[in-house]
């Protein structure tokens, strides 16, 4: 391993393992065929403080390094993507709050947030917006002191299940991007509702919902930053947690990679192991090697940006390997993925084994959180200028 861990990330990492062979491994099946919230699950992350990773102390968090952080959705990843998701989104819901949020803002989401008391979720993507954000129809209007939310979002990791949102609607709509502003939004703020539950190929136990605003009264004070603001949060958001499930893409590919090794060493054909052919030898090293490569990308790139501290606005070099790490991470998990049931045969297209799930959980990873094609684009772009 090209980074040597600090005896609090090792300390973190092998929480996470524990955490994930004891609870989370013996779970993962069911929650992918029942598609049901895995509610115990959060109990046990909140008994072990896992939500209080990404908060600082000051307002009852670990105060954990982003690569700790990676660290933890990958051990969790490598059992089950959805259990692994389930503290990615509540890093990405909670981060508008950090970055921008007032002093009293954050005392009164993120100690709560950081217990587990309270889920977040990230409300950006609409229905006609999706890597299009700056195009968003949400409106938000002044009115009676605070703001009246009018419009939709889609696609809302938590959406149902979590007690914050950050909301991210237009409040001058003839400034564009520009003209957009961020809000905390609480789930039983009159006016909010949720909409459908999307039926999905996979992280099947995370809830997707619409989120609908129908005269949504938003006081001022839970507006984040000045009005037109809100993109620019919303992509120092994603700058920051798109590095989360780059941690969950190696999780998943390694979780398989570690299945089809085991099958390749205990399935025999031709009198002897399927692990001794050639042509399974050069799919298990080209597995490996990817895994590895994406594993240490997403790790320098989470070490820099550990060094930049709270900063909202983070260097080019940051950026660009954040964008690096998930692109590279989420296609090795569904190269891997798609592998590992190739590995298996025909037992690999079935549920008996988890390489099918851990198929269908890797792709999501290739879409959420900036898809891989706006990946390129900020990896190009920054490069020529």
């Amino acid at each position: 391993m090209t980074y040597r861990l600090t005896a609090e990330q090792e300390m973190f990492r092998k929480l996470a393992h524990d955490i994930a062979e004891r609870h989370v491994a013996p779970r993962a099946a069911e929650i992918d065929r029942s598609g049901e919230f895995p509610w115990d699950i959060v109990g046990v992350y909140r008994e072990q403080g896992l939500f209080a990773l990404p908060v600082p102390e000051e307002y009852g968090g670990a105060g954990a390094d982003p690569l700790s952080f990676c660290l933890v959705v990958e051990e969790l990843a490598r059992v089950d993507a959805t259990c692994a998701l389930i503290l990615a989104v509540q890093q990405l819901g909670l981060m508008p709050i950090l970055l921008a949020g007032s002093e009293e803002q954050k005392r009164r989401y993120l100690p709560r947030l950081a217990a587990g008391e309270w889920l977040a979720a990230f409300g950006l993507t609409e229905p006609e917006a999706g890597s299009d954000a700056g195009s968003l129809r949400t409106r938000a209007t002044r009115a009676g002191g605070g703001y009246r939310l009018d419009g939709s979002k889609r696609f809302i990791t938590n959406g149902g299940v979590a007690h914050v949102y950050s909301i991210f609607a237009s409040t001058d709509p003839a400034k564009g991007s520009k003209g957009i502003s961020a809000f905390v939004v609480e789930a039983d703020t009159p006016g909010f509702t949720v909409g459908r539950q999307e039926e999905k190929l996979g992280i099947r136990g995370s809830p997707t919902a619409e989120l609908l605003f129908d005269g949504c009264a938003v006081p001022e004070a839970n507006r984040l930053g000045a009005e037109g603001e809100g993109f620019g949060i919303a992509l120092a958001t994603l700058d920051r947690t798109r590095l989360g499930i780059a941690a969950q893409a190696v999780g998943i590919a390694q979780g398989a990679f570690d299945y089809a090794l085991n099958y390749a060493r205990e399935r025999r054909q031709f009198g002897r192991p399927i692990a001794e052919f050639e042509g399974i030898q050069f799919m298990l090293a080209d597995m490996a090697t990817c895994i590895e490569a994406a594993r240490q990308l997403t790790y320098r790139a989470a070490a820099l940006l550990g060094e930049q501290g709270g900063a909202r606005r983070l260097p080019p070099e940051v950026n660009r390997l954040s964008a690096m790490a998930k692109c590279f991470a989420s296609d090795t998990a569904m190269a891997v993925t798609t592998d590992a049931v190739q590995v298996l045969g025909g037992y690999g297209y079935i549920r008996d084994h988890p390489v099918e799930r851990m198929m269908r959980d890797a792709k999501i990873t290739q879409i959420y959180e900036g898809t891989n094609q706006i990946q390129r684009l900020v990896i190009a772009r920054s490069y020529l200028g």
